[in-house]
């Protein structure tokens, strides 16, 4: 049980305090409420190019990393399609550092040209590097086409388009911030040797007098739901062909989504796995294969990828995949199977938990979803889950209607 307590600033700022008297160090992490699936369709990769902008400086510290590495600190932050989430941890003694540190950026980050066009390039040259040039770089920018018509997880973390990066306007910049950089839309979390009393002085003192901003409220387009399959076949310049496909699967906060993920841990969960053992050790179709999925905070993805042996047909491969399947949909997997990734689920939050930077970041994200509180209720909504409804639930999340399939095919010039 994670124990903690909350309190709210008066411009909107939700604070959660995490006590453990075991460490002396502490985690500050802020969770703003924004990804890439609030940007302007014709303006993408703004969340991802923000993450960057961030520690470029605000108007009062030039430089971020400086004083933070000077108070025993170290940082970092990542973007997803539904969120950004900065986080640092330093020697409790030095709490103050982060806040400082934290509501300067907030209240005021530096924009400028010079900034910018340093980021835009930076972020320019990951696009290229990880999604232009690499092999299959582009296959998940295709899929998402494939899978999703109107909602905005259509597009990756990193932008639809490099030229939306590349075209990025200083206004544009300023706008998106100012829309969701604020109290109204943050949470944070203090973890780590500290008492409530304290952390809700030194918000007051650094957070207190920072505007509130306009709380965001989405009003995203819904996917409809899919009816047909959706098919692709692409020759590319890479080594071996590769086979991907997805599915629809519920959001986050459906119980269909705990249920989803023992199935992705039955089908793709290790060596063990049903589609290791019978694609890659028994049937040798595939070098490696791969089953995941986003944990979306809307209607995500279940994936299903990987390389093929050379000489072996796509066709063949998707085969085999669609047989490992009708098990998962006609048949009842056994208590024994299905307790083995429940216990793995169980050991997984158990080691994530060790670690104090994990554990504020959670309670982060579960704020997000609604409640903080519910990380502690976390295996009671996988230990429910019953062979029955692992059947049901994989009848209609691997219906054919419901498939997106990509062949990523080699063109044999290399």
């Amino acid at each position: 049980m994670i124990q903690f307590e909350r309190f709210q600033l008066e411009n909107g700022l939700k604070v959660l305090v995490h006590k453990d008297a075991s460490t002396p160090m502490a985690v500050v992490d802020i969770l703003y409420n924004v990804g890439a699936r609030d940007e302007d369709p014709s303006r993408t990769g703004f969340a991802h190019l923000f993450e960057h902008l961030m520690f470029g400086g605000s108007v009062n510290i030039p430089d971020y990393d400086e004083p933070l590495q000077r108070a025993g600190g170290e940082n970092n932050a990542y973007t997803t399609n539904d969120l950004t989430n900065y986080y640092c941890q330093l020697p409790t003694d030095n709490l103050e550092t982060a806040f400082w540190l934290e509501s300067d950026r907030m209240l005021s980050l530096a924009f400028g040209e010079k900034s910018l066009d340093v980021q835009r390039k930076v972020v320019s040259e990951e696009f290229k590097e990880h999604y232009l040039n690499k092999p299959y770089g582009d296959a998940w920018h295709i899929l998402r086409e494939m899978a999703y018509t109107k909602h905005p997880y259509r597009w990756m973390t990193i932008g639809k388009e490099l030229k939306h990066i590349e075209e990025a306007k200083l206004e544009d910049v300023k706008s998106f911030f100012f829309k969701h950089y604020t109290p109204a839309n943050a949470i944070m979390v203090v973890a780590g040797n500290v008492d409530t009393p304290e952390v809700k002085a030194l918000a007051e003192k650094w957070f207190g007098g920072i505007p509130s901003g306009n709380k965001y409220e989405r009003s995203l387009p819904q996917e409809p739901l899919q009816t047909q399959e959706r098919r692709m076949v692409l020759k590319k310049d890479v080594p071996i062909d590769a086979l991907y496909k997805c599915w629809h699967m519920p959001a986050r906060n459906e119980h269909g989504y705990y249920v989803t993920d023992l199935i992705v841990d039955i089908l793709g969960g290790g060596t063990s796995s049903r589609l290791f053992q019978a694609l890659v050790k028994e049937q040798k179709l595939f070098s490696n294969v791969e089953c995941y999925h986003f944990g979306s905070l809307d209607k995500g993805l279940l994936a299903i990828e990987g390389k093929l042996v050379k000489g072996v047909k796509a066709e063949v491969a998707e085969a085999a995949i669609e047989l490992v399947l009708d098990g998962m949909r006609q048949q009842l997997v056994e208590e024994k199977e299905l307790q083995k990734v429940k216990n793995k689920s169980e050991s997984l939050m158990a080691f994530e938990d060790m670690s104090l930077m994990n554990r504020a970041n959670s309670l982060a994200y579960y704020e997000l979803l609604g409640d903080a509180n519910l990380m502690n209720q976390e295996m009671q909504q996988y230990n429910s889950v019953t062979p029955e409804q692992v059947k049901a639930l994989s009848a209609a999340l691997f219906a054919k209607e419901n498939s997106n399939t990509l062949y990523y095919l080699s063109d044999k010039r290399i």
